[in-house]
């Protein structure tokens, strides 16, 4: 948590004469779950009628993975294929009214498909050159052949996907199988930093679901999706044990127990599972009721908590003495590693350039909407990343980042600039972080639950807040319904704007706040 640059073209696509592209590309919807097969069908025939806007055309298949419909509508998932080949980058939105009529699309105007598919660099030859980046030895690495779509281009390339031994570090890398280069490149597990009942560290002390099995209790919570809670004892996750004990009472609320972490653990990921069940009806981080696993103690001096789609889980790291962090197992932090899952089953914002940091703020902004709805005493609700896991406690000066004002950090965006994409994702996500602190609380100095803040504006403007539950509802309706893999900051606002409009109404003081508040962080049409 501190824990592909260029704009692609955003589709908002106005019905006109239909454009029939008949006999050269096809629709091959696979709707599973939830995905409504009737909805897909509509979506797809609108996807025709407006190919050109898409991009769309010979040899092009589709693949519906998502359906979310509400009072304006239905917003249809696509990823796209060229030739079997899974095009990077060119996953598409399409939205239609509830009587199915075509409103709008989201995603990039794929251009410049290859006229070939058969590559000539071989796999092997471009997963070497991937495993060469890393500063840690690939312990496992597949590769498979795909399409890299980019605004102004598209190239065969190689997908390699590498990983440490343990899961600890993980990347995904996209080498052209034309020429050999790297064509992009980003972390698959997404980290904190650079860098009964429950007697917790952080929290206090909880309420905790657990599970009995004969004389002895686990920490395992049946009620929201088997969430397990191990212990890695300082090692890789793979060494790692359920906690049991004789009693349901987990920790003491001190490091000296080594439940204390796990309880915070299980406080969090319960308070991530209910905030989004509660708030947005999404049952779990994949929405199919199924809970993520939690790791604590992880490795030894780890400062650091991450996410990882491949085992589908947590892990968090003691800190270190040295550091002068403890556990990383604060609410915040939680709600935002856990996230990174959600985000990946939904947009799957590219973890690089724009996107990244779009990426790693939507983490930032969800946590930070898991802490209020928390509203735990012992950790009171802020806008400030990771105070409580600072062995000295004092939000002013000791986070990991702060929302209001994210350039205090001395490395963070304030403002969206040309090349901002170009800064480490920890830090280009202040921009999408002071947007969120601004469409909540406003500009100007204020105390909220002891903690100061003045956050400005830069573009001189003064705003009024509309209260954190509205801002994250319209950032969470534009991350899954509006947002695709390569959004942008400016398409970022695009879709947040529509997300207002579709709650709120296009003249509420909500869609009129959103619209101001990215123009306060340089974010203008």
């Amino acid at each position: 948590m501190k824990l592909l640059h260029g704009r692609a073209t955003y589709l908002v696509a106005v019905a006109a004469a239909a454009l029939m592209v008949a006999g050269t590309a096809s629709v091959q919807a696979q709707p599973s779950g939830k995905v409504s097969p009737d909805k897909v069908v509509t979506a797809k025939s609108k996807v025709i009628e407006n190919a050109a806007r898409f991009g769309f055309g010979p040899g092009q298949q589709l693949k519906a993975v998502d359906v979310i419909s509400g009072k304006s509508g239905s917003a249809i998932r696509f990823d796209r294929y060229y030739h079997g080949l899974k095009l990077i980058g060119g996953d598409f939105v399409v939205h239609l009214t509830p009587s199915g009529a075509f409103r709008y699309g989201n995603g990039m105007k794929v251009v410049g498909l290859p006229a070939s598919i058969r590559p000539q660099v071989s796999g092997a030859a471009a997963g070497a050159t991937a495993a060469a980046k890393f500063h840690y030895t690939v312990a496992s690495r597949t590769t498979s052949l795909t399409v890299y779509a980019r605004a102004n281009s598209s190239e065969l390339a190689w997908q390699v996907d590498t990983s440490s031994k343990g899961g600890r570090f993980g990347d995904r890398t996209y080498v052209s199988a034309v020429s050999g280069k790297v064509l992009a490149s980003w972390a698959t597990v997404h980290s904190a930093k650079d860098v009964g009942k429950g007697k917790t560290l952080y929290s206090g002390t909880v309420k905790l679901n657990d599970t009995k099995k004969g004389a002895k209790y686990t920490l395992v919570d049946q009620t929201r999706g088997d969430q397990e809670i191990y212990d890695a004892h300082n090692g890789e996750i793979t060494a790692g044990t359920l906690f049991t004990d004789k009693n349901n009472v987990w920790g003491n609320g001190a490091d000296s127990s080594r439940e204390s972490a796990g309880a915070d653990a299980a406080f969090g990921l319960a308070n991530t599972w209910d905030y989004y069940l509660d708030t947005y009806g999404r049952k779990g981080i994949a929405d199919d009721g199924v809970a993520a696993k939690a790791y604590v103690h992880v490795y030894t001096d780890y400062v650091n908590a991450s996410w990882s789609d491949s085992c589908f889980c947590m892990r968090f790291g003691d800190g270190s003495a040295a550091s002068g962090i403890g556990s990383l197992v604060a609410i915040d932090v939680a709600g935002h590693e856990m996230s990174h899952g959600v985000t990946s089953r939904t947009a799957r914002l590219i973890y690089s350039g724009e996107s990244g940091g779009l990426n790693e703020s939507t983490s930032d902004v969800m946590g930070t909407a898991i802490e209020f709805y928390a509203d735990n005493k012992e950790d009171v609700p802020d806008y400030v990343i990771g105070e409580e896991i600072f062995r000295q406690y004092d939000p002013a000066s000791n986070y990991i980042r702060r929302m209001d004002d994210p350039h205090a950090d001395g490395a963070s965006a304030n403002c969206w600039y040309a090349g901002v994409g170009n800064l480490n994702v920890h830090y280009s996500s202040g921009v999408g972080n002071h947007l969120f602190y601004l469409l909540s609380e406003g500009s100007g100095s204020k105390t909220i639950n002891g903690i100061k803040y003045n956050s400005t504006t830069c573009d001189g403007s003064k705003i009024t807040g509309i209260g954190h539950e509205k801002a994250a509802a319209i950032w969470y309706k534009a991350l899954t319904e509006n947002w695709v893999s390569t959004t942008d900051y400016h398409q970022a606002r695009a879709g947040m704007l529509q997300a207002a409009k579709d709650l709120f109404g296009k003249k509420s003081n909500e869609y009129k706040t959103t619209d101001k508040a990215w123009a306060a962080v340089s974010v203008t049409p």
